[in-house]
């Protein structure tokens, strides 16, 4: 099995010969589409570029204690390979190796260009190529490749910075600032008073890991999130493991979590109150009398407007209720030399603040897009079946579910490339490209209103008001479109090296 630092030759300034697909980002997402090419399409020769010098993108980035998955891993993992791990919300290292053991077991590691950063992307219609142009992190020397279709797996946030909203006071501290997403090796919390600011997913998991140890810790929020407790072990699955076949029972499994979602989700955005009446109500029974559920778990916003986080074991609950964390929404005033200041005028005591407020966006990874010479931004762009861009060419993108497990969309991509390459294949095509219709409605990329979405508005595509041009959170909707619907639907123009079609 490959190591966190898995060796790669250093790439050659250009392949000698184009090759048929470059795959960017050797992440969950990345490694998902390289297998699927291999088995679906083994005669495409690919590549996959990776900034870092390992696999595994965010599992292998996040180091922060308590690091794990906010989706139960029979969707979070990918549809070809069972998750067979006991837990059914994962550690961060447990993700990891998985993803690396389905790179290494497919062959995927030697196709991997690590520690390699693409900076933008030529595409030219005489000679149905893209040329991408990057360089190596290590010396920044250049590297250049060409290849006839481009599949961006990078995520969706920036890996180099977070959210991080600047404090009045901050130099005044005394203690330590750390971010979650550069969490210092070997940081001692033993004993520590904490204070962690937010309330989404890295902060509900951040606070029962650190309370495990610290003196104390408080997640101080400016507004509550939806928290809900889930068990950390799939009792049903683990009996279908021992009365089915690995993959029959992984597959029941899958398809029953998917079903489950999708029925809580849609339950939710028809019956807002009462969903959110049970949810605070079943926040309140897992804390007991010393922490008001109203004020500290009643977001101001429909389930669903944002992300409901998840808590394996009601693990938040259990710290609050043993007093080992407690939770404060209020608003910093400032930052003084041992703590934070709120606007109610109470003090917070602290040795060290994680500033846990949320993820910047980036839905290319900073890869300047060209097309016959003419730059084009993908918020100028309207999103195809939710992973191709208007009057892009031969380019799909991953973005996986925002309301589900982002592998259940990633898998229906990497699918859907496939059948998009062999159709092209079948009918002497070298260029495709979805043509917008100036006659469908301009609607926002993602209907969330959690603050990383409305700072990303004008980086991110826009969806239009009807099919193919939606982009519907939907896996049902997603399957039926890009499994089994029509390649050639009139919306996406066919044609050979010379012009776009």
């Amino acid at each position: 099995m490959s190591d966190a630092a898995s060796p790669s030759l250093p790439p050659p300034e250009i392949e000698a010969d184009p090759l048929d697909v470059l795959i960017v980002g050797a992440g969950l997402s990345g490694i998902g589409a390289a297998h699927h090419l291999q088995q679906r399409c083994p005669d495409k020769r690919y590549a996959i570029v990776e900034k870092r010098a390992a696999i595994g993108g965010t599992w292998d980035l996040f180091r922060y204690p308590g690091v794990r998955s906010d989706s139960d891993m029979y969707t979070l993992g990918y549809r070809f390979r069972p998750w067979t791990d006991a837990q059914a919300i994962a550690d961060g290292s447990s993700i990891l190796s998985y993803i690396r053991a389905t790179a290494d077991e497919a062959g995927i590691v030697p196709k991997i260009r690590f520690g390699t950063v693409v900076r933008s992307a030529d595409w030219s219609s005489a000679d149905a190529l893209w040329t991408v142009h990057g360089e190596r992190v290590a010396d920044g020397a250049p590297v250049r490749w060409r290849a006839r279709f481009l599949h961006v797996c990078g995520g969706y946030y920036d890996y180099d910075e977070g959210y991080r909203p600047e404090f009045a006071g901050e130099a005044d501290f005394a203690g330590t600032l750390v971010s979650p997403q550069f969490w210092p090796e070997g940081l001692d919390v033993a004993g520590k008073r904490i204070v962690v600011i937010g309330s989404g997913a890295t902060a509900v998991t951040l606070v029962p890991a650190l309370a495990a140890t610290a003196a104390h810790v408080t997640m101080l929020q400016r507004s509550p999130s939806y928290v809900v407790s889930r068990p950390r072990r799939d009792a049903l699955a683990q009996w279908l493991r021992r009365a089915l076949p690995e993959r029959l029972a992984y597959a029941a499994t899958r398809w029953k979590n998917v079903l489950v979602g999708a029925f809580y989700y849609r339950l939710a955005r028809r019956r807002p109150e009462q969903v959110k009446q049970r949810i605070v109500a079943m926040a309140a029974g897992q804390l007991g009398p010393g922490c008001d559920a109203g004020i500290h778990f009643t977001p101001r916003y429909k389930p669903w407007d944002q992300r409901v986080c998840l808590v394996p074991d009601g693990d938040l609950f259990t710290e609050i209720r043993a007093g080992r964390a407690s939770v404060v929404t209020d608003t910093i005033d400032r930052f003084t030399a041992d703590g934070i200041r709120l606007v109610s005028g109470e003090t917070l005591g602290a040795d060290i603040v994680v500033v846990a407020t949320g993820l910047k966006l980036n839905l290319l990874g900073d890869i300047a897009l060209k097309v016959d010479g003419r730059a084009c931004r993908a918020s100028e762009a309207m999103v195809y079946k939710g992973m191709m861009l208007s009057d892009v060419p031969n380019l799909a993108l991953c973005f996986g579910y925002i309301n589900a497990s982002w592998t259940l969309k990633a898998d229906l991509t990497a699918e859907y490339v496939c059948r998009l390459l062999r159709h092209m294949d079948r009918h002497g095509a070298t260029i495709v490209v979805p043509r917008r219709d100036p006659s469908v409605g301009v609607q926002p990329f993602l209907s969330f209103t959690s603050g990383y979405v409305q700072r990303a508005s004008e980086v991110l595509p826009k969806q239009g008001t009807r099919r193919p041009w939606q982009v519907h959170q939907n896996y049902f909707m997603d399957m039926l479109a890009l499994r089994f619907g029509r390649i050639d639907d009139g919306v996406l123009r066919f044609g050979a090296a010379g012009a776009l079609p």
